[in-house]
């Protein structure tokens, strides 16, 4: 599986001009259709990417999500996410790129994830933009793009800025849109951190260069507990609070979002993907899978694989 860790080895994996910036990139997607490799098989990188496809024809798959909306659509690439395409090189739209360290280094961005809780991997659902909105979003893209290729000193304060108003819109009409308690309830909690530091070690630990060691369960509270210096009962009774589901559920829905991205955008067998994501056996993986899906691994991704 291709891994792009930056931006630029991104834009050379998917056949495009380099970016003028190593940690930020925007550009519109007829800038790209003349060049872009129409049909990418599962990768992922290391960056986030905020899109606005306003038409197009073809398939992607962010995650596991692959039926878009119909109409006018705002997508999120989160970092080590899995992504694929086959897609028909007539898009238009734009999308942005900016890499982690863009984001540490920036006093109005640095607790984007904390402000912005659709960004993270489980929770960024594409959703359809309504009409009366597209004007307003399509016009900070703009400004963006305005700014990144202008000559300007300060531009990349006038762009910090111009993404912190678009994540803003774009937070109003999801929160509207979608379903999910993380983004009402989290925001309001003085816990919140304990749960995003929580969430993001169980993302990163199934993405690590070298293999845990034999003892280490991953799928195990305790394993993230004590990564985290605290008792599992406490790191339960914040998630559950937050959430609503326990923390071992966490680790479940994660386990489960996965391997739903690894059947329906790669061609491993089910015995790879059970050892990828550190269960015991191919038997164990396709009962969990059954048990929360109603389906065989098999059978879902003869229903979904592009």
């Amino acid at each position: 599986m291709k891994h792009f860790k930056t931006i630029s080895a991104y834009c050379k994996g998917i056949n495009i001009s380099a970016p003028k910036h190593p940690h930020f990139d925007i550009r519109s997607f007829e800038e790209n259709m003349t060049t872009v490799a129409p049909q990418m098989s599962v990768f992922r990188h290391e960056f986030y990417a905020i899109a606005i496809k306003a038409g197009g024809d073809g398939k992607a798959m962010t995650g596991h999500f692959a039926d878009f909306p119909e109409g006018t659509t705002v997508f999120f690439n989160t970092p080590f996410q899995l992504l694929s395409w086959n897609i028909v090189p007539n898009w238009q739209g734009y999308y942005l790129m900016f890499s982690q360290d863009f984001v540490a280094q920036s006093h109005i961005l640095s607790q984007i994830l904390k402000l912005f809780p659709f960004l993270k991997i489980e929770q960024s659902i594409p959703f359809e933009v309504p009409p009366s909105e597209l004007p307003v979003i399509l016009s900070v893209y703009q400004n963006i793009w305005n700014e990144y290729n202008g000559t300007a000193a300060d531009k990349f304060q006038i762009i910090e800025a111009h993404v912190y108003l678009l994540l803003s819109l774009i937070k109003r009409l999801f929160e509207q849109q979608v379903d999910d308690k993380m983004s009402s309830i989290g925001l309001k909690t003085t816990n919140l951190q304990l749960l995003s530091r929580y969430q993001t070690l169980i993302q990163t630990s199934f993405y690590q260069d070298t293999p845990p060691t034999p003892s280490a369960n991953l799928h195990s509270t305790s394993y993230y507990s004590n990564q985290l210096h605290i008792h599992p009962n406490h790191l339960n009774a914040v998630v559950k609070k937050l959430t609503g589901i326990t923390a071992l559920n966490h680790i479940h829905h994660h386990l489960l979002m996965l391997a739903k991205a690894y059947l329906a955008q790669t061609t491993w067998s089910i015995k790879e993907i059970a050892y990828t994501l550190y269960f015991d056996s191919p038997n164990n993986f396709s009962s969990f899978f059954k048990k929360r899906t109603g389906k065989t691994p098999l059978e879902y991704r003869q229903k979904t694989h592009l």
